[in-house]
């Protein structure tokens, strides 16, 4: 059952997910952990910080039984196995997790499986932070296989999500794939299925997350399908789906404009989305990309062969996006970069070549910090996970980071125990509850725009990372 993540190494996805710990002012970049097998193997995805200040994460391989499993790291960088995958007769507990996980509302992570599960097409599960795991729901190829890219944890209180292959379209592991949607007792739903079409022109290989945008609706991209005059089956497509699973294709790629979009897309401005191609351009190198609802897309970065092969760009506190490279740099094993709303690229770090950075997901933690995992390297080859500090100061993230007047959201930081004030967009909230230093619930208020939101703590202000949008 490795087929398909021998197929996805050809077209990494990286992902967002947050970290804890102390910034210093300094750039500086350090291996805080080398896996050695039983804790873990092979991090392809990111980190989440939980409400107890450890970081939570997925190995590929590794654990007890060599399938993956959930560990934890405590600040001291003390990695743990929490649950070992393949625990269960044939593996129905699923194998093979490589999707960053995302806290829920009651403080347990939900996450997906390659593999495994009732059938062994994959799984979506959660597991407590006491290492207690329940399946979900099994994949069965009516409804997808191969569960990709973490679970958006949306508005509604619901989770969705996308799986790589099959769905209607009833071909496992070639092509089509779909959207679902799934709560945190396990009722789930398709609703959309991709290639129904010949010549798939609303794309296929849903590889990646989605985002849940500032009017309401998700957006993701497709590895594939799309434009047929693209080679290889197409270069792939930006779409728009409402929660009902009405989809609108906003772009389809062509290879001059890139190729292979790598999800999700980050919206930072209202209605303006920003992602990568990891190949495609006019060096077949990638692209840096920025696209209106609407579907306006303007070509803000070219990359070539002295970096290349680009993957999921995240926001950062400071207003600008990060990212990595697959390859070039000073040392030729990849980049670290971070580029400007308007397209300035510059590179911050130079991986060496034996340490594969490009599977491991590059993340902020709410410290400052810049956190990733590597698929490889390390004392035995098994990966790694590093840190990254560019002297940012410590912020909020607010999840979800779309509601409504009257919803009430999680905001996520260290230290919250002398908070005093909340606002949204400079409108305080009349409602919040301190449920532990590290994460406080807040009303919004009636009346407020999109902007950023504040908390103040002892004497001095917390914002958040991205402004926070109100839905319509």
């Amino acid at each position: 059952m490795r087929r398909f993540l021998a197929w996805k190494k050809q077209c990494a996805v990286l992902v967002m997910s947050a970290a804890t710990g102390i910034p210093i002012a300094a750039q500086t970049f350090t291996i805080a952990h080398s896996f050695t097998g039983p804790e873990g193997a092979s991090p392809y995805a990111g980190l989440v910080q939980g409400l107890d200040n450890n970081l939570y994460g997925t190995t590929t391989y590794g654990g007890a039984y060599g399938l993956g499993n959930v560990f934890k790291m405590d600040p001291s960088a003390k990695v743990t196995s929490l649950y070992d995958f393949c625990a269960q007769s044939n593996c129905i507990d699923g194998q093979y997790p490589d999707s960053t996980l995302v806290m829920g509302p009651d403080g347990a992570f939900y996450g997906n499986t390659q593999n495994g599960g009732l059938y062994n097409f994959g799984s979506v599960f959660k597991v407590s932070t006491a290492g207690v795991l329940t399946t979900l729901h099994s994949f069965n190829i009516t409804d997808g296989v191969n569960p990709a890219g973490s679970l958006l944890l949306a508005s509604d209180g619901n989770f969705y999500g996308t799986a790589n292959a099959a769905g209607a379209c009833m071909t496992e592991g070639a092509g089509c794939g779909t959207i679902f949607r799934i709560s945190t007792n396990g009722d789930f739903a398709t609703i959309y299925n991709f290639c129904l079409q010949t010549g798939c022109p609303d794309g296929e290989f849903p590889v990646g997350g989605l985002t849940e945008g500032s009017d309401g609706n998700f957006y993701g991209t497709t590895n594939a399908g799309g434009n047929s005059i693209c080679p290889g089956g197409g270069c792939g497509t930006i779409y728009k789906i409402t929660p009902g699973g009405t989809l609108t294709t906003l772009h389809r790629f062509n290879n001059t404009d890139g190729a292979n979009p790598t999800p999700s897309l980050v919206e930072i401005r209202k209605g303006l989305f920003y992602g990568t191609t990891s190949s495609g351009g006019p060096n077949r190198d990638g692209t840096v990309f920025s696209i209106t609802a609407n579907g306006f897309l303007k070509t803000l970065h070219v990359f070539d062969n002295t970096a290349f092969g680009p993957f999921v760009l995240i926001p950062g506190s400071d207003g600008n996006l990060y990212g990595t490279t697959l390859g070039g740099g000073a040392l030729s094993g990849g980049t670290i970069f971070k580029i400007t709303p308007a397209g300035i690229l510059t590179t911050v770090h130079s991986f060496v070549p034996h340490f594969y950075y490009y599977f491991g997901g590059l993340t902020q933690g709410t410290n400052g910090r810049f956190y990733g995992t590597t698929f490889s390297g390390g004392s035995l080859d098994d990966g790694t996970i590093y840190n990254l500090s560019m002297g940012l100061r410590p912020f909020v993230k607010v999840q979800p980071s779309v509601g409504a007047a009257g919803a009430t959201v999680s905001i996520l930081g260290s230290d919250l125990e002398g908070l005093s004030r909340i606002t949204f967009n400079g409108i305080p909230a009349t409602s919040f509850q301190i449920v532990s230093p590290t994460l406080v619930l807040a009303v919004v208020p009636p009346g407020v725009k999109s902007g950023w939101v504040e908390v103040m703590v002892s004497n001095h202000t917390l914002r958040s990372n991205v402004p926070f949008y109100v839905k319509p």
